[in-house]
């Protein structure tokens, strides 16, 4: 079963299901090594950076970033 056929299917189910799901995926996470876990942050850095060079423009002004993240806040 690939990713995105494992995720279509986490997706039905029921909210509480889901939630439970979630938690375990991240307390599975909390068990990785150091050297694991700066590969993955790493990985991600990557990816982010690429995105960016594939379209600058979809990136945000910091600004509105910290307005909605504050207004989702209060």
């Amino acid at each position: 079963m690939s990713i995105d056929e494992l995720e279509a299917e986490a997706l039905k189910l029921q909210p509480a299901a889901r939630a439970r799901l979630a938690e375990r995926l991240l307390d599975s996470l909390e068990d990785l090594s150091e050297e694991e876990n700066a590969r993955i942050w790493a990985e991600e850095a990557e990816r982010r950076s690429a995105a960016w060079d594939a379209d600058p423009q979809s990136g945000r002004p910091a600004d509105a970033v910290f307005r909605d993240a504050t207004s989702r806040l209060s």
